[in-house]
């Protein structure tokens, strides 16, 4: 166990239930790689542009997070974020599983995993239901995700 990469995960963490996207991008090292199953890969800037858009949009969220682990270069931990899907009004509990990779005191891998299937039937309701399993719906969602952090991105 890594006091130091234990207590970097829950910095990080604890920053996200403040909806401080600053203080969790501090976590990262400048090229860091980020992947989840909505915006698929993300590579340096573009992690902290995306944590910085999802918190200044966030309605009705909170989050909690345990189950922190780690060695000299990787860690996880399991969080649940529950938040109001903006989109549809539908709120959403987000149950995830995070993998991260450090290097020099910082992370310079995070891979968040959760049910896509899930997501989708809580944030789109019954298109969810229905096709969020299908490769379509998977694709139009990570679309959507890129999308909105380059529109994020230009108006900064």
């Amino acid at each position: 166990m890594s006091d130091a990469h234990n207590a970097l995960i829950t910095e990080f963490y604890r920053a996200f239930q403040r909806l401080d996207a600053d203080a969790m991008s501090a976590c990262y090292s400048d090229d860091v790689i980020f992947s989840d199953p909505a915006f698929g890969e993300l590579r340096g800037r573009d992690v902290g542009d995306m944590w910085r858009m999802l918190t200044t949009r966030a309605k009705d969220f909170s989050l909690t997070f345990d189950q922190v682990r780690s060695d000299d270069t990787r860690g996880s931990a399991h969080w649940v974020a529950t938040y109001l899907f903006s989109a549809t009004g539908n709120t959403v509990v987000n149950d995830i599983q995070a993998r991260f990779v450090f290097r020099d005191g910082k992370i310079c891998e995070h891979h968040d995993h959760f049910d896509l299937w899930r997501w989708s039937r809580q944030a789109l309701g019954t298109k969810g239901l229905l096709l969020g399993w299908t490769p379509l719906v998977k694709n139009a969602v990570r679309a959507q995700a890129r999308k909105g952090l380059k529109a994020f991105q230009a108006s900064r």
